[in-house]
Formats: C-alpha cells, structure tokens, sequence
C-alpha cells in the first residue's frame, strides 16, 4: 500500500534562498544544504517498500530525518539537526495517496540497542528474583514451624506444600511471569521488537533496521516486512546497505552513491556485488 506518493528535496536555487535568509551570516555548518542538490537529487517517487542505498556519509540517515521531520512522524529518538535544518524541511514537499494512514514513525537502531537494553536489565532483575525465590524454596520445603496454626501461617503452610510437591526450577517458574524473555538472544529480541512495533495500515521510515541481526535473522526481517507489505498494507521507507533487504521483493532502490543519484536493481548495488563476487571466487568450498 502506498501512502506517501512523492517527496520533494530543495533545488540549488531554493538552497540559495534559504542560506541568504540569514543576513548575520553567522553559522559555521549550513547543513543540510548542498547534500542533495550536488548529487541532483530532487525528487523522490515512492513505492510500497523503497530503499535508500549507499556509504557512511551518503546522506542515508539525513534523507530519512528529513522525510520522517516533514511528514510528522512519531519517533522515540532525537534528530540531530543544523541550523538550517527545520528551514530546509520547510520548504520540502510531499505527495500523500486518498489512503490515509494509522500512523507514520521513525524507528532508528538506537531504538532497538534501547530496547535490547530494557530486556537486559529485566533479564537482570529476574534472576535476581530467581535467587530470591530459590531461595524461598528452600526455607519453605526446610524450614516449616509444624506448630504454626495462626492465620498469618497459612500462606507459610500453603508455600510449604507446594515446595514439597515441586521441583525448584517449577516452583520459581510459576512465580515468574516475564521468565520467557531470559531465554532469547539479542537476535530473537530484536525480531520481537519488530513483531510489537509494527501495526497495519502504517508508514515505517527504518534506519538500518539490520543493526544488532545476524545473517539469519536479517533474512526472517526480510521476510516479516514483505509480509506487513502485502498482507498488512504497511509501506516502508528504509535506509540500509544490508545485502539481505536489498534484495526485499519488489522493492524500489535509490543508490546515493551515485551522481546524479538513480535507482538501481539490487543486483547492480556496488556493496552487493562485492558479496557475489566474495563467494563466486570461492565457489568451490561450498561444494
């Protein structure tokens, strides 16, 4: 599903306009202006999953900062933004479709490091409580006052029951609710965060959702957002130069190495072609 349909990137001459609006003259740094007008990137048509390709200092993160500035999108963190940063997105453009949709938001790989730190430190205060109950358990199954007839004893009592007729591992399981999130890796919890952050009907703007995935669970990423593409009517808006998104189906690919900046198949991507040819010359340990 396609909700935002174009977006419109400011002109040498607009750029002119806009650093000669500050008379003082007084800013060091002027970005983001002369990023993409010096690669001659004006305009942008979008599909129903479109990539941003290219190298560390491409613009990859900027382009996605200005979109996601513009169309208003939700996002947990923060931009770095120059001087002119909110004048430029000001004069940017944008397209919508008739479709309109539940939500747009920004999701960076700072968001998923944030949040793969949350599960550590609940990770963290659970086996602290493993050992407490654990320990519990012990004192329950050991320790009974078989004088004990007051009401206050009765939990002491049911407890001690309980510890008699379970295993230790059993006991602290019931009395755990969150026990499951010890179990997974960063992979797995990276995977899930996508599962809970992702909705139908929605635009996604995603900055190198790949960080923190290894190359099997980049792939199950892969196959999740082309499934919330058909399935669920979402469209995404991803930086990246994973070798595994690029090849998501269907996708429609700007390569910001290049100048003026086209788009290309993912075949044609230099990063990808390093890969083919890697293991092309090394065919043959594979057989």
């Amino acid at each position: 599903m396609i909700y935002v349909k174009q977006f419109k990137l400011l002109k040498e001459e607009q750029e002119s306009y806009v650093s000669g609006s500050d008379p003082r003259k007084i800013y060091v740094s002027y970005y983001p202006l002369g990023i993409f007008s010096f690669k001659r990137f004006y305009k942008i048509e979008f599909e129903n999953i479109t990539i941003f390709y290219g190298g560390n200092g491409s613009g990859k993160t900027t382009l996605l900062n200005i979109i996601s500035q513009k169309l208003n999108a939700t996002r947990k963190s923060s931009i770095d933004k120059g001087n002119y940063f909110d004048i430029y997105v000001g004069y940017c453009q944008y397209e919508m479709t008739r479709e309109k949709p539940n939500e747009i938001k920004r999701i960076t790989s700072d968001d998923i490091f944030d949040y793969l730190l949350d599960i550590r430190s609940i990770n963290k205060h659970v086996n602290r409580r493993k050992e407490e109950i654990g320990k519990d358990y012990v004192d329950y199954k050991y320790s009974l006052n078989s004088n004990a007839i007051s009401i206050e004893d009765y939990e002491q009592i049911k407890n001690a029951n309980e510890a008699r007729k379970k295993t230790m591992s059993s006991f602290i399981r019931n009395r755990l609710t969150n026990n499951n999130i010890i179990e997974q890796s960063n992979g797995e919890s990276a995977l899930m965060f996508w599962e809970k952050e992702i909705t139908e009907n929605s635009v996604y703007i995603l900055d190198e959702p790949e960080n923190s995935l290894s190359a099997e669970n980049q792939i199950k990423l892969k196959q999740f957002i082309e499934e919330s593409s058909r399935f669920y009517n979402c469209q995404f808006i991803i930086s990246t130069h994973s070798p595994f998104l690029l090849g998501l189906k269907d996708a429609k690919i700007y390569d910001l190495d290049e100048i003026p900046v086209k788009d290309k198949k993912w075949s044609e991507l230099k990063n990808v072609k390093i890969y083919y040819d890697f293991f092309k010359e090394n065919e043959k340990d594979f057989e």
